[in-house]
């Protein structure tokens, strides 16, 4: 996986004075994750300080932190996965299968560390600021998500925060776990759990041979609208997983290789931009095959022709999987694959 790639201010101020004494106050929650014990930091304190640079400057962290928040998707499976209960953590709003705002992978963790699930912060309409300060913690990790600077402002006055390297969520997940534990003291173990996921990945590549030569293109389909076809960049962790692996780049991809948007639209009047394509990977079920193929228009890719798309069942655990993490890897890498290679070898 690739290491490399790496708004109404007076309001916000007024907030963010107020997040600043509620923060320093003890949290009024029941919670003891990131007490001693079950959750606790196990880096050493000469770890620290510690300095990370982000889009919006550097943070550094002076001492080890012991209550971890986490805002925007995953951040907190980095904590996780090396062994550290968050005190608070985003809400799951899309591909929850049970409707507790937590992800399954993320349950079979807390669970096998024997703790509680954290606080858990609703997002549905931007940061929950207050909530976040009611946890009281003592970094908040953030580098997978799109963080604007009011809100980078407003979060470093309730704690150090560390926002995302370069371009709004197009953290690589090593760069997320790189950044992540480097601001909890533990760098090596982030290094460890790259490798170790890798080498799971690997595995499961290994797998599914047929993939190797793929031209995978990650997309949106509207089956309501089929006057364009919408896919995911490089910049997005989607298609920049896959590529991470070796797999190689559709024609479109190369041919929009500048742009910063995670999301690019073709109208259908040119669908010959996509021949190369060997599958496409879309949301939804498995009705939208016959609809596309029915299609005058996307009908004529070859792909589509041939029935070579790789459905992910919409607002499903699987269909959020598509979007790595640390913990989501090793839950469902090796079915994910199974998606993406079903259409090639069903003939």
């Amino acid at each position: 996986m690739r290491i490399s790639r790496l708004l109404g201010l007076s309001a916000a101020a007024l907030l963010a004075a107020s997040l600043v004494a509620c923060s320093t106050s003890p949290t009024s929650t029941d919670d003891t994750s990131g007490d001693a014990g079950i959750g606790s930091n196990p880096a050493s304190a000469d770890a620290f300080p510690v300095t990370i640079e982000h889009v919006y400057g550097e943070t550094t962290i002076t001492e080890k932190p012991e209550r971890v928040a986490t805002v925007a998707w995953a951040n907190h499976e980095v904590p996780l996965a090396l062994g550290i209960v968050p005190v608070g953590m985003s809400k799951v709003a899309w591909g929850d299968d049970d409707g507790n705002g937590v992800l399954p992978w993320v349950e079979d963790k807390l669970d096998e560390l024997g703790a509680e699930t954290p606080v858990l912060f609703d997002e549905a309409d931007g940061i929950d600021f207050e909530a976040v300060a009611d946890t009281n913690p003592d970094v908040i990790l953030a580098s997978y998500s799109g963080l604007t600077q009011e809100e980078y402002d407003t979060l470093s006055k309730i704690a150090p925060t560390i926002a995302y390297p370069d371009v709004a969520w197009g953290t690589s997940v090593d760069d997320m776990i790189t950044m992540n534990s480097t601001a909890l003291g533990l760098a090596d173990e982030g290094q460890q759990l790259i490798d170790d996921l890798q080498a799971q990945t690997d595995a499961a590549l290994e797998a599914h041979p047929a993939l190797k030569d793929a031209k995978l293109l990650f997309t949106y389909l509207d089956p309501n609208d089929f006057s364009q076809v919408g896919f995911y960049t490089p910049v997005d962790t989607r298609p920049g997983f896959l590529l991470d692996q070796g797999l190689p780049e559709p024609q479109v991809l190369k041919d929009n290789a500048d742009s910063t948007e995670f999301y690019l639209t073709v109208s259908a009047e040119e669908v010959d931009k996509f021949d190369d394509v060997d599958v496409f990977i879309t949301y939804g079920d498995e009705s939208m095959i016959a609809a596309l193929q029915a299609d005058p228009l996307l009908g004529k890719i070859p792909a589509i022709a041939a029935g070579q798309i790789a459905i992910l069942p919409d607002a499903t655990p699987m269909a959020n999987s598509a979007n790595p993490s640390p913990l989501s890897i090793p839950w469902g890498i090796d079915d994910y694959f199974s998606i993406l290679e079903a259409p090639l070898t069903a003939q």
